[in-house]
């Protein structure tokens, strides 16, 4: 039987944990939440042949610089960002731990919530190893079709991108912009996203299916998104970190604007969304950051 190990037990991580034990021996580690079934150390948990990292973005690095060594461990990244600490995507913290062949990605439109309730899913591994993505794929049930192919920087790229724009999305509603607003910003962040993408290699077609349209239409337009809810609370007055306390959960979107804006000064690349984004969650005001969006012309 293989021997498989989530690391990270929130909302996610446990997801996919109750998901794979369906038909598969599969156990969990966490610092915090020691009192959950499956749960096993540290230690215990990498000695299993498959990995799947559900941990904080800002996490990662910390956590594999103190646990992590690589005895050919199969790696299957479950979290979505960018590491603020180095600027740098995921891929290319764990790729400095594992060789590429044993590191896959995991992506599309997927709400915790609903996969506990088993309702129908699709997801996307990517990987350079497709016999492994494939691998990863048979591990889980029939009510989540998987799809796999080899673009994992674009599926990492969507992955980040589209937690900045559900925060764009919230705060247009929270304003009672309308739907017409929305369907508006909601386009223009996944040409942005395409824009940002295709500097860094991505391929054309990712922006168009689960990975890019389908998780940006799902987070950016529902209440289950933390990110969402992230920009209601902004186009109400709250501060960024008056919402971080008020939700007691990790805001992706947060850390990742800042990283996104860095990434693309530095390349010269045109984000007015996410510079928007930013500048709201500095102190901007709301109305002003999307008056400056909607006057834009680019």
């Amino acid at each position: 039987m293989d021997k498989i190990a989530i690391i990270g037990a929130g909302k996610w991580g446990l997801a996919l944990k109750n998901t794979i034990n369906e038909n598969y021996s599969c156990v969990i580690t966490s610092y915090s939440k020691k009192n959950i079934k499956d749960f096993v150390s540290i230690e215990e948990a990498l000695k299993a042949e498959f990995l799947i990292f559900v941990l904080s973005t800002q996490g990662i690095l910390p956590w594999l610089k103190e646990h992590f060594k690589n005895k050919n461990q199969k790696i299957l990244l479950a979290s979505k960002g960018i590491d603020i600490s180095t600027n740098s995507f995921l891929d290319e913290i764990f790729l400095k731990f594992v060789d590429k062949e044993n590191f896959c990605v995991l992506s599309g439109p997927s709400f915790a919530s609903e996969v506990m309730q088993k309702l129908p899913c699709g997801l996307v591994i990517s990987g350079e190893n497709l016999e492994l993505c494939k691998k990863f794929a048979s591990f889980f049930p029939s009510y989540i079709k998987t799809y796999i192919d080899s673009d994992i920087k674009g599926a990492e790229i969507c992955g980040a991108y589209k937690n900045v724009l559900a925060i764009a999305s919230g705060i247009s509603d929270g304003l009672n912009l309308g739907n017409n607003a929305r369907a508006s910003l909601i386009s223009r962040g996944l040409i942005e996203m395409h824009r940002f993408g295709k500097f860094f290699g991505a391929k054309e077609e990712t922006f168009l299916g689960l990975s890019g349209a389908g998780d940006l239409f799902l987070t950016a337009t529902s209440t289950l998104s933390r990110n969402y809810r992230c920009g209601l609370m902004l186009s109400k007055g709250l501060s960024k970190d008056e919402i971080i306390k008020e939700l007691k959960e990790v805001i992706e979107g947060i850390p990742t604007a800042y990283g996104l804006q860095e990434l693309a000064k530095k390349n010269d690349i045109y984000t007015p969304i996410v510079n928007e984004v930013v500048a709201v969650l500095n102190g901007k005001n709301v109305k002003d950051a999307l008056s400056t969006l909607l006057k834009d012309k680019k």
